[in-house]
Parts: C-alpha cells; structure tokens; sequence
C-alpha cells in the first residue's frame, strides 16, 4: 500500500533507487497508516556516516492524545546497510547528483521509504520528453482511428 508519492520529481531524472525502513514513534505509524503525511518538501541528508529525512510531515491524528503529541517535521533516521551508505555518498560527491524520497509505503508491517540518487533535467530534455508524448499522443490517435487498437 501506497501511502505518499513525491510529485515534484518531473524536474529529476532518477538514476538509482534504494529502498530504506524509517525510525519512527508509534503514532507516528498511525498517522501515516492513515495516510496523514506530505513528502513533497521533504529532502535526505547524510550527516556522519548516518542517513536522515528531513522536513517529511506527518500530520498527528488528534491534537488530544497525549500519544499523538510529535514533532510533525522531525528529522527521521533512515535504515539502510553499511554499503549503501557508502554508495550514497560517493554518488552525491559527484557533480549535479542529489537523494531525494520519491514514495512512503507500506511492505509487509514495516513502513519503508523509497529514495534516489537523481540529477535535474536540462532545458533540452524537458522539450525532448515533451516531443516524445506528442508522437505516442499521435501514434495512439492514428491507431484508434483505424480500429487497430
């Protein structure tokens, strides 16, 4: 189950994806299960050989509960392996190369993360992507037309 997707990254083009379990309180789970969280201003920063999301808010259920009492924007630690940390930072050591958290969901009880390593798009991949929707557009369209599909 799909709880959150990034909708900012049409601007990135996504080179590699790891997936990576989150540290979090319990009604902080809750929130999320019900689908009460934003990751579209969140981004992932590398801070002493450790990997943490930041700014991803999970909006409390109710403002009542002593449980549901958090920090909505917290910096949350991701979990991922020795070695792709390693590969992380040597990834955005290089040039124009940034993490950012592309979906939150759910896998099996676990609540996991979805990053990549992602690069912006130049002016002329933007208008080549473009082109390339209007030919399949055109292609559909001749395609329906002729009862071919």
């Amino acid at each position: 189950m799909i709880f959150a997707v990034n909708k900012k990254l049409r601007d990135l083009q996504i080179l590699e994806t790891f997936e990576a379990g989150v540290s979090l309180i319990g009604p902080e789970v809750k929130a999320i299960r019900n689908k009460n969280l934003s990751i579209s201003e969140a981004f992932i920063k590398i801070k002493n050989g450790e990997v943490f999301i930041i700014n991803m808010n999970i909006i409390p259920i109710s403002q009542n509960s002593f449980f549901g009492r958090f920090n909505p924007v917290r910096s949350r630690k991701l979990l991922l392996k020795k070695s792709e940390i390693k590969r992380l930072i040597g990834k955005v050591e290089e040039k124009g190369l940034t993490i950012v958290p592309t979906k939150v969901y759910q896998k099996g009880k676990w609540i996991k993360v979805e990053i990549a390593i992602a690069k912006h798009k130049t002016q002329y991949d933007k208008r080549q992507e473009i082109r390339k929707k209007e030919v399949d557009r055109k292609i559909q369209e001749i395609m329906k037309r002729r009862g071919l599909r």
